[in-house]
């Protein structure tokens, strides 16, 4: 097939990218140039998608051997600018691909969630607001554009190899320094995480079948628990960090930021009490398959140990993590 990736350079993008060319497609990305440099093998188009004229310039240079099969967007956050670029290659390929995300969804992380989950209500012309709202809104506007041509996905927690929001990132660099490790919660709560390059390959996977159904894509329950997971950490990294579990309650008390002060935690209760509770049975069924984490984690520890620091002086990446200082404080209360 002949795939057009709008991104194609970072993260999720670059996954896809990857498992394209490993399937022997034939594919082209459109970006700036900007996030990182294009895998090899790739057709790159350098242009803005808020630019209306690289978009035409995007078509007329990519369609010379004909319309594209499919286009996959890992990067639209903003409706109206998704609809410019929807519009533009309407004519130009067959079918489009949308990663949305499970922030999409009204009741999210409040309630468990399956695919038929309402979404948020926001216009297809949307240009601020909200991260999961704006999402909702770019769906609209592709499907405006693309009608009965659309494939959306909604990934819930992504990790993996060139993972920069700090989730993963972060574990594994905590971890590494070995000793004591403030971990959160329950050390058996289950966890729905999946990685970049199985939400790809599913993705393609769709194209070719021509399967329009909407998927949410979450690891399986049960596929891991908190407590395997930072296990599986310390065992890749070789470290020698024991971890000491504080419940929800403590570190409210010591007003640790949910979801990012200890990456992925939030309690139990609350707010967020159906975070990880997402039915991704069909989209197991149609042909998703998760990689153990023990895999994800081992790949992802391989290129952060060669990539450059992520970190900033207090060891945090991209706002999530704890000081040192801050933990030791946590540490040393739980001790009286």
């Amino acid at each position: 097939m002949r795939i057009l990736i709008l991104g194609g350079s970072r993260f999720l993008g670059r996954a896809f990218a990857a498992e394209a060319l490993d399937a022997g497609h034939d594919v082209t990305v459109f970006n700036r140039g900007r996030s990182g440099p294009d895998l090899p093998g790739v057709t790159a188009v350098r242009g803005d998608r808020e630019n209306p004229a690289d978009l035409e310039r995007l078509v007329a240079e990519g369609t010379a051997a004909g319309p594209w099969d499919a286009v996959v967007d890992t990067s639209g956050y903003v409706p109206k600018i998704v609809g410019y670029g929807a519009r533009a290659l309407a004519e130009a390929a067959g079918a489009y691909l949308f990663i949305s995300s499970a922030s999409a969804f009204a009741d999210f992380p409040s309630r468990p969630l399956n695919a038929d989950s309402p979404l948020f209500d926001c216009p297809p012309d949307a240009t601020e607001g909200e991260y999961g709202p704006l999402k909702a809104g770019c769906e609209r506007a592709i499907r405006e554009n693309f009608p009965g041509r659309v494939l959306v996905h909604y990934p819930g927690i992504i990790l993996g190899p060139h993972e920069t929001s700090g989730r993963l990132t972060w574990w594994l660099s905590r971890i590494a320094r070995g000793g004591e490790v403030l971990a959160p919660g329950d050390p058996r709560r289950q966890m729905q995480l999946i990685d970049a390059r199985d939400i790809a390959r599913f993705g393609l996977h769709c194209i070719e079948a021509g399967n329009t159904e909407r998927y949410l894509l979450a690891g399986p329950k049960g596929h891991t628990t908190f407590g395997d997971w930072l296990a599986a950490c310390a065992e890749t990294t070789g470290s020698d960090a024991h971890f000491t579990w504080a419940p929800d309650e403590v570190l409210l008390e010591h007003e640790v930021t949910i979801w990012s002060g200890l990456p992925l935690w939030s309690p139990e209760e609350g707010e967020a009490a159906g975070v990880w509770d997402k039915d991704s049975a069909p989209a197991l069924a149609a042909g998703l398959v998760c990689r153990p984490i023990e895999e994800t984690v081992r790949d992802t520890w391989a290129w952060l140990k060669d990539a450059p620091s992520l970190a900033d002086k207090d060891g945090r990446i991209n706002g999530h993590g704890l000081a040192p200082a801050e933990e030791q404080r946590i540490l040393a209360a739980l001790k009286h």
